[in-house]
């Protein structure tokens, strides 16, 4: 059991023991704190104010609340809102307000996963921030749009930390490697460059969940007859094992998602499409939800230019109520790709689009005796009378008033079969 603390006197894990010493340290988030920016300057100024900070796990949210708690001159409490209850951010405002009135010192109330507080929770924060009895930092790895409340929400700065770009992880995990004081250079790691990349890849933007595989991979490995602890591939497989997947129905990933893969349909790209759709699915997505939203782009994307494309559409939802998954994947997978490789109008959702809004703003027409139902009292009424049965004419087209005050909404494109479409009604309108 010594081996596990052979790294140094340190016995904190790793990813505690590497955490960013200085704002400069704080790897992929110079958009908050390279020079100049907002959230350094007010850090650097030691006149912080209540904040959140949300994103990703492993992005350095929490580092930098420590950081910034280690270099104030205030009292510091911590909570973490899954454990906490209302009595602990009372009992937290009390201390707060008696190191204010005694002591002469603010206190800085760091708070984790603060979307779990309810919204009883963040009334009883509420006053207390106002009136500036704590300064709150707040973390999160939600959007604190869906889950923090409006009143509290307009009382803090919020900052998005964005998810640790490969390249920067690969720096922290050399750094650790080599790193005499706080990393594990003493336990001599050899790493192949397939384990590196895999590693990098896997811990997916989070440099918490990398460090911690290096740990794990560092430990568990047997030195050679050199000292040496050579890690491979198969050894970094097996220290992070399967990549978690950054998606939560009820927040921004849900929307950017979908949103990403429905403008790779309406973009005619089949294959970043399928990639969007493969990583919702794998991540929980109803598949329901994904065969309603290639219907609508069936109709609102493709159209006319190629039919079969609603059919398929429709086949593949109906298709995926019956099988559910994993089965249904394949059935979506068919019903994406043909969507997404089929030529794209959006005429019929511009024409229905103008239609409701020449039905909502235009002059009211009511229907022509000609075209009104002629099965009852259709002589005293003169319902029907006059009518031209298009059948009855070569062509079986007949020109007629069917709109009072005549518009046209229905603009057919040049793409696919829209384009036979847009020649026939050219080919009658001229023959009128």
């Amino acid at each position: 059991m010594s081996e596990l603390f052979s790294a140094g006197t340190d016995s904190r894990p790793l990813a505690a023991r590497m955490a960013p010493r200085g704002l400069d340290e704080f790897a992929g988030q110079e958009a908050l704190l390279g020079k100049g920016k907002l959230l350094r300057r007010l850090v650097e100024s030691g006149r912080f104010t209540s904040a959140i900070f949300f994103g990703p796990p492993g992005c350095g949210k929490t580092a930098l609340a420590r950081y910034i708690a280690e270099h104030s001159n205030a009292e510091v409490v911590e909570l973490n809102a899954v454990t906490a209850g209302v009595a602990d951010i009372r009992k937290a405002v009390e201390q707060a307000k008696y190191s204010a009135g005694s002591l002469g010192r603010k206190t800085l109330l760091l708070v984790d996963e603060i979307h779990h507080f309810n919204k009883t929770q963040q009334d009883a924060l509420l006053p207390s921030v106002e009136r500036g009895d704590v300064l709150l930092i707040g973390m999160t790895t939600e959007n604190p749009g869906f889950y923090v409340n409006a009143a509290l929400r307009s009382r803090v700065t919020a900052f998005e930390f964005m998810p640790v770009p490969e390249g920067e992880l690969d720096k922290i995990l050399s750094n650790a490697i080599n790193d005499n004081d706080r990393g594990i250079s003493s336990l001599r790691i050899i790493m192949t460059p397939e384990a590196k990349i895999h590693l990098v890849r896997q811990a997916n933007g989070d440099a918490r969940r990398l460090l911690n595989a290096l740990e794990i991979a560092a430990l568990t490995t047997t030195a050679n007859a050199a000292g040496e602890r050579r890690i491979t591939l198969d050894v970094a497989e097996e220290s992070i094992q399967r990549r978690q997947i950054r998606y939560d129905k009820k927040s921004d990933d849900h929307y950017d998602h979908i949103s990403a893969f429905i403008k790779s349909i309406r973009g005619t790209d089949p294959d970043a499409a399928l990639y969007w759709m493969a990583k919702m699915l794998e991540a929980g997505e109803d598949p329901r939800f994904i065969a309603r939203r290639i219907l609508i782009a069936a109709s609102e994307d493709v159209g006319n230019a190629d039919f079969r494309a609603l059919l398929v559409a429709e086949a593949a939802f109906r298709s995926v109520e019956v099988l559910g998954m994993p089965e249904a994947r394949i059935t979506l997978a068919q019903a994406v790709t043909f969507v997404a490789s089929a030529p794209k109008s959006n005429a019929a959702y511009l024409a229905i689009d103008a239609a409701t809004a020449e039905v909502r703003t235009g002059p009211s027409r009511e229907v022509p005796l000609h075209l009104r139902d002629a099965s009852m009292d259709a002589k005293e009424r003169g319902h029907g009378a006059g009518y031209k049965y298009p059948h009855g004419f070569p062509g079986h087209h007949v020109s007629q008033e069917y709109m009072p005050n005549p518009m046209r909404f229905y603009e057919p494109s040049d793409q696919g079969d829209e384009k036979r479409i847009a020649e026939r009604l050219k080919s009658l309108k001229s023959a009128q």
